[in-house]
């Protein structure tokens, strides 16, 4: 028989709400936070990898000045710069032992990382930029002509891109929409918010516009849907650089507003127009068109995922 004090521990313990999730959760998990952790970590890398490019490029100057001063050289620098953001975040990944399974994520022990969805990747991504590129051509709003084709430039710059794109892809669908799925157990919560986040980095970018964040937004989108359905941050890497290599290097187009020197065509600016396929300002990125693409591509991977999946189980 219970005494009347065990009885009243018991319906006090009955009559107590449960914890709020929120409430439950670190503070170091929560969204806001995580995005300064996030940003912080970002801008450290950024100022890692300037200071070794400026050192490569110093040391350079003085042996081969003609090497530095070339359009190849400061192109390639551009993207290169990135190589800090991987530097920092695998230490990170790598020192702290809640993020091991984090770092699991980046190699080839991931289910999805493979040579296959690599090049899926590439041709997912050389196919979306490049249909978007040729509508604009056709819809005369852009006037393209040969410049140069220098082929050890050619691969080394898609190294550099490569490393750009994939870093970026570090930071927001392996690093972020990890801590973001585990800390929130939702995954829409991971796939917006590190989408989010991605868009907010490129609101800096020269000729930025509410269709240029959309569209942004929905590259991060589809590039979360990739990551959380396949597993695969080496699909989205590869997604990312073909995108990227296509519209600034292969055909010398603004890349999110930023130009670069060197390129195998280059575009007639005086001849470009607004349109819903081209952004004189941002390219192809800052178009209806492009969102529209974006979202078709979403929304097609989705069903095909779920369905593929359903066929397994």
């Amino acid at each position: 028989m219970e005494t009347n004090e065990n009885q009243t521990t018991q319906n006090t313990t009955q009559n107590t709400p449960p914890k709020k999730k929120w409430l439950k959760r670190k503070l170091g998990d929560t969204l806001p936070v995580l995005y300064v952790k996030t940003f912080l970590l970002l801008l450290l890398g950024q100022y890692i990898g300037y200071g070794l490019l400026y050192g490569i490029s110093f040391i350079l100057n003085t042996i081969s000045p003609s090497i530095v001063e070339s359009n190849a050289w400061i192109t390639g620098e551009m993207y290169a710069e990135f190589i800090g953001i991987w530097i920092v975040f695998l230490i990170a990944l790598a020192v702290f032992k809640k993020n091991h399974s984090i770092l699991a994520c980046v190699g080839p022990a991931a289910k999805g990382n493979n040579l296959i969805q690599l090049g899926i990747g590439i041709a997912l991504g050389f196919g979306m930029n490049g249909f978007c590129i040729l509508i604009a051509s056709l819809n005369k709003d852009i006037s393209l002509y040969f410049d140069s084709f220098r082929p050890i430039s050619f691969v080394l710059i898609f190294i550099v891109v490569f490393i750009q794109s994939s870093a970026e892809e570090l930071v927001c669908r392996c690093y972020l929409f990890q801590k973001l799925i585990k800390s929130y157990k939702n995954p829409l919560v991971a796939i917006i918010g590190n989408s989010l986040f991605f868009a907010l980095l490129h609101l800096m970018n020269p000729g930025i516009t509410i269709w240029s964040f959309l569209n942004i937004m929905l590259v991060g989108i589809l590039f979360s849907i990739v990551v959380y359905y396949r597993n695969s941050l080496w699909c989205v890497c590869a997604i990312h650089a073909a995108w990227n290599f296509t519209q600034n290097i292969l055909f010398g187009l603004p890349n999110s507003g930023l130009v670069v020197p060197y390129s195998v065509f280059k575009i007639d600016a005086g001849s470009a127009t607004d349109s819903f396929a081209y952004n004189v300002a941002f390219g192809v990125e800052g178009t209806i068109l492009a969102c529209v693409v974006l979202l078709i591509v979403s929304v097609a991977l989705y069903f095909w995922y779920n369905k593929h999946l359903q066929q397994k189980s």
